[in-house]
């Protein structure tokens, strides 16, 4: 048995629209035996890397492509943001010797980086409570490869 992803409504398995509300919505799958449904668990696992890592290694959810998708996606997206921080704290340096223009545009980078990840951060939280696998550009092809291995 399966749950619209807009309403909440039971639909049966193999159905792709809601009988209760009439979208098109992906069903969203219930948790199977223990553990809770794959769209919490996937939305879980961009809250930091800790959550990602342990649903990378605990039973019932390291079975679901769906959840190690989104932990995987999870731990690239952190990976490439220290990346980014520390190329920004070399260019932050630079900018440094600048009086004050070079202060000026270092916050706007920093201000933009963190808005940056903050609405991406965001939009995966969205997406993966709502049930689907919103791959981001780079990152997302390898999570992808690194689900699909496992």
């Amino acid at each position: 048995m399966a749950f619209c992803n807009l309403c909440g409504a039971q639909v049966a398995d193999g159905t792709t629209t809601c009988a209760a509300c009439s979208s098109r919505a992906p069903a969203v799958p219930a948790a199977s035996g223990s553990g809770m449904a794959d769209n919490v668990a996937g939305m879980l696992a961009y809250i930091t890397i800790i959550p990602a890592i342990i649903f990378l290694v605990t039973e019932p959810y390291n079975k679901s492509r769906f959840v190690r998708f989104h932990s995987w996606q999870n731990l690239f997206l952190h990976l490439a943001a220290v990346v980014l921080w520390i190329g920004l704290f070399i260019v932050s340096i630079v900018l440094a010797f600048i009086p004050i223009l070079g202060h000026l545009i270092s916050f706007l980078l920093w201000a933009g980086l963190c808005l940056g990840f903050l609405i991406v951060w965001i939009i995966l939280l969205m997406k993966a409570n709502q049930g689907e696998i919103y791959k981001l550009p780079v990152i997302g092809d390898l999570a992808e490869k690194q689900a699909n291995a496992m």
